[in-house]
């Protein structure tokens, strides 16, 4: 256990290692499911404890898929953390959002297989409700300081997760964008789900990077090359760095939402 008391988590993603600037201290975490990603990173933050994990490793040596997500959930709840930030690389599905844009995912569409997803295999059965994954409360507060920083930030959003490492096909992305998803990405599931099942509130980032393999019928919007990807990802990172700052002090020391009291008749006894 760590000596002081985390309550904020965040995960990164592609690009985002240096996120935090000064390290206060960086610790080994063991889980029951075998080890996280990395080590955690503590940096403190206007007055708040941060823990800092990237999901793919240090090295980005983890791709979506091989990611242990339920070790990196339990060592953040085990450090004390109640509110995880996840900001995310993703693709855009829609020809209005676009790349440089920020979304706050409300819902995701699970599009993974084989992934360890649940802390829950018995012996009491345990269903968490999916309805709502994303903390309301958490992307009120996002949404409020993007739009003061200045950042093109759209407030809603449907993730669709796929499991990677390949990329999808055309057809694969015209069948997402034709369902109105927007955003598509390889790691919100389990995650958000886990941090669901700890009772964790979990807020998503998504940075949007590119138009997935280019848009069905937009013939002028054509998938971007791998220097413009790097470009982007390079501009989110510094957008991303603004946003934490701002966002880590104004997330509230007490939580009134659901996602507190996600497991509150979720488990059937005989």
């Amino acid at each position: 256990m760590y000596k002081d008391k985390v309550e904020i988590g965040v995960f990164g993603g592609s690009g985002f290692y240096s996120l935090l600037g000064e390290i206060d201290d960086e610790v080994a975490v063991d889980t029951p499911y075998g080890s996280p990603s990395s080590r955690v990173s503590i940096a403190t933050i206007k007055g708040r404890k941060v823990a800092f994990l990237p999901r793919h490793g240090s090295k980005h040596q983890f791709p979506p898929h091989m990611i242990n997500y339920r070790a990196n959930l339990w060592a953040m709840k085990s450090l004390g953390v109640r509110q995880l930030i996840g900001p995310c690389a993703s693709g855009s599905l829609q020809p209005q959002i676009k790349p440089g844009d920020f979304v706050l995912c409300d819902q995701f569409v699970d599009r993974t297989k084989g992934r360890p997803d649940t802390f829950y295999n018995g012996p009491v059965a345990t269903h968490v409700s999916s309805a709502e994954p994303y903390c309301p409360k958490l992307r009120e507060i996002a949404y409020q300081v993007i739009s003061d920083i200045g950042i093109k930030v759209h407030k809603s959003g449907t993730v669709v997760v796929i499991q990677g490492p390949r990329f999808s096909t055309k057809a694969e992305s015209r069948w997402f964008s034709s369902q109105g998803w927007e955003v598509i990405n390889m790691t919100q599931y389990p995650e958000v789900h886990l941090a669901r099942e700890l009772e964790i509130c979990y807020l998503n980032i998504s940075l949007i990077t590119d138009w997935d393999v280019g848009l069905e019928g937009h013939p002028e919007i054509k998938p971007v090359t791998a220097d413009e990807v790097v470009s982007i990802f390079k501009e989110n990172n510094q957008k991303l760095s603004r946003v934490i700052a701002e966002l880590v002090p104004r997330l509230p020391r007490e939580r009134h939402c659901l996602c507190a009291s996600a497991l509150k008749g979720s488990r059937l006894e005989a």
